[in-house]
């Protein structure tokens, strides 16, 4: 009876465990119970961007550092902090790059500008290229070049039989 009965408590604690890490693999969030406090931490995740996805927003991704940054914004909020604070705090520890719109200043420009920059680049390089090809004359066959591109395309012998 003991056996069967310690039998049974593992199962349930092995059914439990795999419970929860499936779950924790899944990705599925916890819900925080506060529907106000959950906007106010899914408002957050949008604007900030994953660093290890890059190409994400903390809101998409599931990576660990997604993750981590959830757990701070919602420790934060149960502190009492407003989403400014947060994101203050968020930007003094990782930088401008975690926020997607990050703001306009010395440091950022180039982030800002760069694309302009780069397609002003390009179409003066385009607007270059094709003055030089207007002013550089096309080169011209010799004599010898032509009687020899006729003769492999086969226009001498149009010509001897048409004109005789």
């Amino acid at each position: 009876m003991r056996a069967r009965t310690a039998t049974l408590w593992l199962l349930a604690a092995l059914l439990g465990v795999w419970g929860m890490s499936s779950a924790a693999l899944a990705g599925e969030a916890v819900p925080l119970l506060d529907p106000a406090l959950e906007a106010r931490v899914k408002h957050l995740e949008e604007g900030l961007r994953c660093l290890v996805c890059q190409g994400q927003s903390v809101a998409e991704s599931d990576s660990g550092f997604s993750q981590d940054i959830r757990a701070e914004i919602l420790s934060k909020m149960r502190e009492g902090k407003s989403d400014q604070e947060i994101t203050d705090f968020l930007v003094e520890r990782y930088g401008d790059f975690i926020l997607f719109s990050p703001p306009v200043k010395s440091t950022t420009a180039l982030l800002w500008a760069g694309p302009l920059i780069l397609l002003a680049v390009a179409a003066l390089f385009m607007v270059v290229m094709i003055l030089r090809q207007r002013r550089e004359p096309r080169s011209k066959l010799s004599a010898e070049e032509v009687r020899r591109a006729e003769s492999l395309l086969g226009i001498d012998e149009a010509k001897d039989k048409g004109g005789s």
